[in-house]
Order: structure tokens, then sequence, then C-alpha cells
């Protein structure tokens, strides 16, 4: 069995266009605003990445850049300007913060941020709806996720699926998403005693941990479809990730490759979410 690449950068160019018309549909240009704070060089490459994108479907994007000892004083007061600011329409905390940031000061800022413009879908109060089934913005990287599941084929009602992974950025959301569309959820992590064992009874297995290859050829059933959240910079250059991509491309329905596969639906997705933002506002008068 050879499986079938599901390219997410064929998919976000079609799903962009889409974007394009509905962002020039509204009376004014969409306004995303991004904080970035330090210089990780892979977040400087992500924000650069989102501006490109913006310009493509016409969204009106800024970047407020803050060095590597900015406080969180001094990064609260900026979102609490932003949510004051009638031309910004979405909010992007770009993270990983630095690290001397805890995690309680990441949920801090993060709920800071006006839930309307909460473009990735972080704010408490996203991801309370988010769990009752009724969301405002559906965080990008599991949104991502999602629409190439759809573009597998597979059927989700009575899938078994599997995530590694339960970060608040990705596991935790997209086991929401999954159980919604009636799939059977389980989520591993670092304590689960065999990963292994629960992913060879997967019809779906999602990895989304940051461990080059962790996921090996036999821990995937014949005909399964995976995804591949992780991304790691591999020691000669380039990217790779949590995927045996040769070994597992063998045995799966469907993969994604690293890169090429969920990043660009990730970037695709906070398009979306920018632009229904704004169409939110206008139609709230915001």
């Amino acid at each position: 069995m050879t499986a079938t690449i599901l390219d997410g950068r064929a998919l976000a160019e079609r799903v962009r266009a889409d974007i394009a018309i509905q962002a020039k549909a509204l009376p004014r240009k969409a306004g995303l605003k991004m904080i970035l704070a330090g210089d990780n060089p892979a977040s400087k490459v992500y924000v650069r990445n989102k501006t490109r994108a913006c310009r493509q479907v016409g969204i009106e994007s800024q970047t407020l850049c803050f060095p590597p000892e900015v406080t969180f004083d001094e990064l609260a007061a900026a979102i609490r300007r932003l949510n004051d600011d009638p031309e910004t329409d979405g909010i992007l905390l770009q993270l990983p913060l630095p690290a001397r940031f805890s995690l309680e000061d990441r949920r801090a800022l993060l709920s800071l941020i006006d839930p309307w413009k909460d473009v990735d879908g972080l704010h408490p109060e996203n991801q309370g709806l988010l769990l009752q089934g009724l969301p405002r913005f559906i965080p990008c990287t599991p949104q991502g996720c999602m629409k190439l599941i759809g573009l597998s084929g597979l059927t989700l009602s009575g899938a078994r699926a599997v995530i590694i992974g339960r970060s608040e950025l990705v596991g935790r959301p997209l086991s929401q998403l999954l159980m919604q569309a009636n799939a059977t959820v389980t989520v591993c992590h670092s304590k689960t005693k065999d990963v292994a064992a629960e992913t060879r009874c997967a019809d779906l297995i999602v990895s989304a941990t940051g461990h080059p290859h962790l996921v090996q050829g036999d821990w995937v059933k014949p005909g399964a479809v995976v995804i591949d959240v992780g991304i790691s910079p591999l020691p000669g250059g380039g990217l790779t990730g949590d995927v045996d991509f040769e070994a597992v491309s063998k045995r799966a329905a469907a993969i994604t490759p690293v890169p090429g596969g969920v990043g660009p639906m990730t970037i695709t997705c906070l398009l979306q979410n920018a632009v229904q933002a704004a169409a939110q506002r206008i139609a709230r008068g915001a």
C-alpha cells in the first residue's frame, strides 16, 4: 500500500481563494494585529509567513515587535490597546513567549484578549464555546487538521481516532472537534502506558508532540489516516515531523507530509478566522 499524500499547500491555495473573495466582500478591510515577543527564529518565520498570506487575501496586518526583555505588563498594555482599537478585528499573541514567561503568564495574557478578537480561539470564553459545540473561533491548527481529514475521505462518524499530545493548542481542542463529528477519541500523552497499542487500533492518528519519528510504521494499522502536526529541525538542515514518513506511508491510506501538510492549513485557518472576526464586528456594529 502506498499512502495518498494530503497536500496542505494545494488545499490551502484553494481555500485562500475563497477567503480572498470573502475579504473583498466586506465593507472595509479586515485588520489583524500580531504581537511578537522575543527573538525566537521560528516565530519570526511564522509571523513573516502570516504577514505574506494576509497580503495575498486582502487582510491588513501589522506586527508589534517586543524585545526578549519585555515585561508582562508591557504585553498586557499592548493587548488592551488593541482591544480598544476600532481598526483591529483580530489579535494574535505569537507563541511561544520568551522562556521566562510561565504557563500562568501565557494564560493570563491570552485571557486579556477581547474574545471577539481572539482569532486563535484560545481565550477561556472561546474554549468554553468550543466545548459546548458552539465555537466562535476554532483554533487554527485543529481546524486545519479537520480540513485535511476531510480531504482524506475518512468517515469520522464511528471511527476510532487517537491523538498523541494533549496541549491546549492542538490536542484538547482537536479532541472536541472529533467527538463532535461522532468519532471515538483517545488522547495519549507522556503518561500513557503503551501509545503504540492505542494507535494500532486507530482509523485516524494525529500526532502533535514535536518528537521526531515518534510514530513508527508498526504503530499504524493498514488503511489508517495519519495527520502529522509535529515539526522539528534536522541536524543537517531541513524539517521533519512526528511520523516516520517513509515507513508509515507504506501502511497508511493517507498521510500529511512535513513540511507542506498541516502548516499551510494552520495559516489559512488564521486568515479565515480574521475575516470572520471582521464580519462579526461589522454585524455587531463594533
